[in-house]
């Protein structure tokens, strides 16, 4: 994901995580079902979703008073992360009512705005493997296919479903501070090293801690959490996007200072932030994704994306990854490039990558922290899938659906990245406005290349 603080607002009276369990609600994950192909055919996998750990309510163990409200920690409880870690419980989640989130079959249903009792903005969900681990994938010489229904996601709104390289327990084993694990939600990372992850490492991330101007529900402290990521899918009905980003780090590690990558040190840290991304509108191809386009938005997609090896094995080098699309019972390639200077290309290997930041103007800190085989080596330590929708405090969601950076002129090459105005995508403006939009990520299939659909 691409800006350095994209960061989930939920609006919530009582809301943060935590690694103690606390026991007001009984954790009860929703089941939703996907499916495991090869050449023979697929079959079908049991399986369920967890929210994140950053959703939750967290409250003192004893007492059950917030320990984290609108923006901040109780710094009477929290007087150090390790203290707030002991003294603070992470309680089970009540998915539909709070979150509205909902599944049926092998359908995952997330509404943007949910008002109840309280008010809920987003989500992130992980896919689980059992009760107490999430499902590890493992990508190389393999492809993974998914639904999308994202008609009603306006500019400004991020469907996004991608691979992250988290620990299959959430942290559980490795920290002794961590008693929640995946079951609760806990140990995420990406690439953009976020600091608004209130526990890392089995400890509050309180030190530091600086509530948001602009997010009543979010903040920043010292820390921030990386790990190599893989956008499939980030998207509304306007605008997609996928791209891989690796870092230097192998799988969730805490980061502090440089290490982190913000602000003038993005092109020093762990992790690549801006990644390799392949924008079919960014890549000069206008008509090809949208409301009645090619790729129509107002429809279900079906989206594949290949995972290719230099020797067409799983343990061989990554050295492409490919998307394709079925949409109306037809098969459709991606789209072409179509910028001056550039070959025509389809998918993403270390050449398109070379090419487009040079085309761009943009610094290709991907190729340097490894390139597209260094993402194949991330895969082969596993990733978990996340789901999720989001708005952007940080800058609206320009760098997805709009143009981006907003000093450079629109007719330069790489900064139009969808049709959206440079006014849209306001949080305060899409969550009044949009507050039943719904994004619904159905029938995942992941095995085979040739497989899935």
């Amino acid at each position: 994901m691409f800006p350095t603080a994209a960061l989930f607002s939920l609006a919530l009276a009582a809301v943060a995580s935590a690694q103690q369990v606390g026991n007001l609600t009984a954790e009860s994950h929703p089941s939703l079902t996907w499916q495991q192909c090869t050449s023979s055919g697929c079959t079908d996998v049991d399986a369920s979703i967890t929210i994140d750990a950053n959703w939750r309510w967290l409250h003192t163990v004893e007492g059950y008073a917030n320990c984290y409200t609108g923006n901040e920690f109780d710094d009477s409880v929290c007087t150090d992360g390790v203290t707030c870690a002991s003294s603070c419980a992470l309680d089970g989640a009540d998915y539909s009512g709070t979150y509205g989130i909902t599944t049926s079959g092998d359908a995952l249903s997330l509404k943007f705005v949910t008002s109840g009792q309280n008010k809920n903005i987003g989500s992130r969900t992980y896919l689980m493997n059992g009760d107490d681990t999430y499902q590890m994938f493992q990508l190389k010489n393999k492809e993974f296919t998914f639904t999308v229904d994202m008609s009603t996601l306006p500019c400004g709104l991020n469907g996004a479903l991608y691979f992250v390289e988290m620990a299959e327990d959430g942290g559980l084993s490795a920290y002794e501070g961590n008693e929640a694990g995946a079951k609760y939600g806990t140990g995420y990372c990406d690439s953009q090293c976020p600091h608004d992850i209130k526990f890392i490492n089995g400890e509050a991330n309180s030190d530091g801690w600086t509530p948001s101007e602009g997010d009543p529900n979010a903040g920043t402290g010292t820390y921030g959490s990386c790990c190599s990521e893989m956008d499939i899918w980030e998207a509304n009905s306007q605008a997609s996007a996928y791209t891989p980003h690796v870092c230097t780090v192998d799988g969730q590690t805490r980061c502090e200072g440089t290490d982190c990558g913000d602000g003038d040190d993005r092109y020093s840290g762990v992790c690549d932030k801006d990644g390799c991304d392949f924008n079919s509108y960014r890549m000069g191809d206008t008509t090809f994704l949208g409301e009645g386009l090619t790729i129509d938005t107002t429809q279900p997609i079906t989206v594949v994306t290949q995972f290719i090896t230099a020797d067409n094995t799983t343990t061989g080098a990554l050295s492409e990854i490919r998307r394709l699309y079925v949409q109306g019972g037809e098969v459709i390639a991606n789209s072409a490039t179509n910028i001056p200077g550039m070959d025509a290309y389809d998918s993403i290997t270390d050449e398109f990558c070379e090419s487009q930041k040079e085309a761009f103007g943009d610094q290709n800190y991907f190729g340097t922290l490894g390139g597209v085989a260094g993402m194949g080596e991330s895969l082969d330590r596993g990733h978990v899938l996340v789901m999720s929708i989001w708005d952007d405090h940080a800058v609206n969601m320009l760098w997805l659906d709009s143009d981006y950076p907003l000093d450079k002129d629109a007719s330069e090459p790489g900064v139009s990245r969808g049709p959206c105005g440079t006014d849209t995508g306001v949080p305060t403006d899409v969550e009044s406005e949009s507050p039943d939009a719904t994004v619904i990520y159905s029938s995942i299939k992941f095995g085979d290349i040739g497989s899935t659909y």
